[in-house]
């Protein structure tokens, strides 16, 4: 994770390259991570174009004085290149390798969108229906919300300091109440909203809360063993889980960030209860697996994608620049879907461009750099 706060031409030159060079890099052996020191051995690159990418980022990482992050890119439908750089822990001079385990952040929403749009390809879920009628202890607000106003953020629903969060404060006999997703709706379930449902849009992380509690519902299975069965088993990932503070996670990051001249620890801050909104963790390779399930056809549906990668509107007809669970836009010509967002100990990007089936992930150990500039 990048050290200082990246100025934002030394970001732009860092992934102009890798940008560029993906689409250079012919299918190549995963290569394994190595420690900070060490150069990615050529073999396993097979091409000049995949030296030049790792070239590049040690680059940028001495130019940023980054301590840790890993890298993994697509193309042809393929993991063309996976490595890991610097440190995961800088005190203990562990190296990131393959096997360290970084925070999705926000990239977690596809999660969630994917799960909710499977039980809708089931007739589970009806998209339309008023989200109270899969959780109606969810108070009230007087006006309809539905799951698709979820899913492109326009459900109205509060984020972290666009509006007061007010929550419902009470005892729970379970010492960690929130890894259940419905009882996790009680840290803002009181909030007003922050402007009717389907007139703009607003990102939030707690309206996904309330998406992953539908889902939980609707699917009759808590909302966690739905993402491990509908979406880890087919993709074959094998570390996405829940960052539970209270499980010993093997080869779990830390994270850094920039205080005044200096980089410190940062906080340990417990997200699993906000599971479905930004609360997972698994490896570089189990996210570059989940980037290339979105382009294989293997969780949803042709007609399901193409509504999934739509921009969708307002009520009032205001483009977005938001489909569902994603980012979506136009670059040069090439549909490009995205998702990227931070919160303690990492900051996250995916990229995928699905006509070239080639996809891109970025994942450090840093709050303040952004991967994706």
């Amino acid at each position: 994770m990048a050290r200082p706060l990246v100025c934002l031409s030394q970001s732009l030159r860092w992934i102009v390259c890798l940008a560029a060079l993906m689409s250079a890099c012919p299918p190549v052996t995963v290569a394994q991570s190595s420690p900070p020191a060490a150069a990615a051995a050529p073999t396993l690159l097979g091409t000049a174009a995949c030296a030049a990418i790792d070239a590049a980022i040690k680059q940028q990482m001495r130019e940023d004085e980054t301590v840790g992050l890993a890298v993994g890119i697509i193309r042809d439908g393929q993991i063309a290149y996976v490595q890991g750089y610097g440190h995961a822990d800088r005190d203990q001079q562990i190296p990131v390798t393959s096997d360290t385990m970084f925070r999705w952040a926000s990239i977690s929403k596809p999660l969630t969108a994917i799960a909710t749009l499977q039980l809708a390809e089931q007739g589970k879920l009806d998209l339309d229906a008023d989200v109270r009628e899969y959780v109606p202890e969810f108070p009230d607000p007087g006006v309809t919300i539905t799951s698709r106003q979820l899913l492109c953020h326009q459900g109205g629903i509060v984020h972290y300091k666009n509006g007061p969060v007010v929550g419902t404060p009470r005892a729970y006999d379970d010492p960690f109440p929130y890894r259940d997703v419905v009882i996790a709706l009680d840290t803002f379930n009181r909030s007003p909203l922050v402007n009717p449902p389907g007139k703009k849009y607003s990102y939030t992380t707690h309206g996904y809360m309330l998406l992953s509690a539908v889902v939980q519902r609707a699917g009759e299975q808590p909302f966690h063993e739905q993402v491990s069965e509908r979406i880890c088993r087919p993709l074959g990932m094998s570390t996405l889980q829940p960052d539970y503070q209270w499980v010993q996670i093997p080869q779990r990051t830390r994270g850094y960030r920039r205080s005044g001249p200096q980089v410190v620890d940062s906080v340990d801050e417990d997200v699993s209860w906000k599971l479905g909104g930004g609360g997972y963790i698994s490896t570089i390779e189990d996210l570059c697996r989940f980037a290339l399930g979105l382009i294989d056809g293997k969780l949803v549906s042709e007609r399901t994608e193409a509504a999934m990668w739509t921009v969708q509107a307002t009520s009032g007809g205001e483009s977005t620049g938001y489909g569902l669970g994603v980012r979506v836009e136009e670059q040069a010509g090439r549909l490009k879907v995205s998702h990227d967002r931070s919160q303690p100990e990492t900051r996250t990007r995916m990229v995928v461009y699905s006509a070239q089936r080639r996809d891109w992930v970025v994942t450090t150990k840093s709050e303040r750099v952004d991967p994706g500039a």
